[in-house]
């Protein structure tokens, strides 16, 4: 079997993403999000939970705002990451609307603290995990900073990673500590 430099691969297939996206149609790409919105919203694993932690989406990504907006108005607990200074780590806080949150790591907008309640206990919860690309197994390019690949290695919850028809590939190489989601969700 020939040896994969895992490093360059996911570099050259995020970058690859990373155009594919920024070349999307700002109205088509509206669309899409609303239809992948729509879909997880239909979910079981998503009516079901009590709690939807979710990642506050950049430019090129799913736009999880409005899903954000929904969970609330649907009455779940909404929480969203907070990146540990000095760490690839992440804590999830609670928040009541988008106004608690502020710009932060990598220009992200994350729970304002202190103000925000950070999340304890994380039963009854559903996962919702970004990145570029994922594999039919469930396996995700994400940005190389392995955040959620260390929340996710604790993390017992139902996990639904968000992304675009185009962005799902047959097969990712992935190393020893990726974890796969349980669900992936496109338009």
């Amino acid at each position: 079997m020939r040896k994969v430099d895992i490093r360059a691969y996911k570099n050259s297939l995020r970058d690859k993403a990373k155009a594919m996206r920024r070349a999307l149609d700002p109205a088509e790409k509206q669309r899409m999000d609303r239809q992948i919105t729509e879909r997880l919203c239909s979910l079981f694993q998503y009516r079901e939970a009590d709690t939807l932690l979710c990642y506050v989406s950049k430019p090129i990504e799913v736009d999880t705002l409005p899903l954000i907006r929904r969970a609330l108005a649907d009455g779940k607990r909404v929480a969203c990451p907070r990146c540990i200074e000095g760490t690839r780590e992440m804590e999830f806080y609670y928040i009541h609307s988008l106004d608690d949150l502020e710009k932060r790591t990598f220009g992200v907008l994350e729970p304002r603290v202190p103000g925000c309640e950070k999340l304890e206990d994380y039963t009854g919860s559903l996962c919702i995990v970004p990145a570029l690309m994922y594999d039919l197994k469930g396996y995700r390019l994400g940005y190389g900073g392995g955040y959620y690949d260390r929340f996710l290695a604790g993390y017992t919850g139902y996990t639904i990673g968000l992304t675009y028809r185009r962005n799902i590939l047959r097969f990712l190489h992935y190393g020893r500590f990726d974890v796969p989601v349980d669900m992936v969700v496109t338009e």
